[in-house]
């Protein structure tokens, strides 16, 4: 499920990853993080799958995949 990634708005870096930890890891299952992207626009996802199926970005919290 997160094969193309995780949208999470956050303060900064470590309460990014408080969410990661408490949000997606439990429900997903732990997974390797391979890359971190900082300030990601959002025009610039996939507008297919991504896009239509995300919730507000702009709410501090995991926005993909809606949980």
């Amino acid at each position: 499920m997160l094969n193309i990634g995780c949208g999470i708005t956050a303060y900064d870096m470590n309460d990014a990853w408080a969410f990661l930890s408490r949000d997606v890891f439990p429900a997903l299952g732990e997974r390797e993080v391979l890359e971190v992207i900082v300030d990601v626009d959002v025009s610039t996802l996939d507008q297919t799958h991504v896009i239509p199926n995300m919730a507000a970005p702009s709410n501090r919290g995991v926005w993909f995949p809606r949980l």
